[in-house]
């Protein structure tokens, strides 16, 4: 099955800054969203669908696809673009993004839009249906793979971890878990809420094979996500990123969880990416 559309990690950075412009436009005309986290996520996201997923916008749902959970579905408009990129949708669609009766959603629902695995918005969610995606996979001898973002403060949900002890009892070495590491969560940083280091020997600890990777290093993303997993057991990837990427006045700002920038915020936005609106 072809990938939508095959880039180099030389072509992505470009790619991503111009989805970028897109995602940032799309919450000023909607008047809602969450900049931050789709701006951090949006590397991921691009490194994903153009250079490892194995996913046909013309044959969402073929069963040899590899499936894709976005758990941290409030970050909706990062997926939205993305799979407008990739050919799911138009990206002129976009324009319709949390408007009434639009397929575009606050969060993904996978009722509405093809190319959306699975409905997330509620936290915590992502990973226990990834699981059973993987677990289904095996039982059924299928080599597609599973993939999962989370937000790095969702990890707080104990849902997750959970997830983690039974994907490394069942030895999935078919899922993937990317965490979205950009430290800062809705109202607060990480750390001031709920300490979570050392991380990777906690993912360790649980029986994961863990790297840390930059999330904002496509082609060492690409790298890890691409390789094969030998090892027997689920492979988790924790991508430090930083929320707001891309543009200075939001990069590392709490206040920018869902801020809705101003028409001259977002013109000044595309001044830094410089991609036009």
């Amino acid at each position: 099955m072809p990938l939508p559309s095959r880039l180099t990690t030389e072509d992505i950075p470009d790619l991503c800054q111009k989805m970028r412009g897109t995602l940032l436009t799309t919450i000023v005309n909607a008047k809602m969203g969450h900049v931050g986290g789709d701006l951090s996520v949006i590397d991921i996201l691009g490194t994903l669908y153009f250079s490892v997923l194995r996913v046909d916008p013309t044959d969402p749902h073929a069963e040899s696809r590899d499936r894709f959970v976005l758990s941290k579905g409030h970050c909706s408009v990062a997926l939205y673009t993305t799979l407008a990129y990739a050919g799911f949708l138009p990206i002129e669609e976009l324009a319709s993004f949390a408007a009434p009766l639009s397929r575009l959603n606050g969060h993904p629902c996978n009722r509405k839009l093809p190319g959306v695995e699975t409905s997330t918005g509620p936290l915590g969610h992502g990973l226990p249906v990834a699981t059973g995606i993987a677990i289904g996979g095996k039982l059924s001898g299928a080599d597609w793979r599973v993939f999962v973002v989370v937000g790095d403060g969702e990890l707080q949900e104990g849902s997750n971890w959970e997830s983690m002890m039974s994907a490394a009892h069942q030895r999935l070495d078919n899922l993937t878990l990317i965490v979205d590491r950009n430290h800062l969560q809705q109202g607060d940083r990480t750390s001031a809420v709920t300490s979570m280091e050392p991380l990777a020997e906690r993912f360790a600890a649980f029986g994961w094979e863990t790297h840390e990777v930059d999330g904002h290093d496509h082609a060492a993303l690409e790298s890890l996500l691409s390789s094969p997993n030998t090892s027997g057991r689920p492979r988790c990837l924790i991508a430090a990123t930083v929320k707001g990427q891309g543009v200075s006045f939001i990069r590392d700002r709490v206040e920018w969880h869902h801020k809705v920038p101003s028409r001259e915020q977002l013109a000044a936005a595309l001044d830094e990416l410089e991609v036009a609106s």
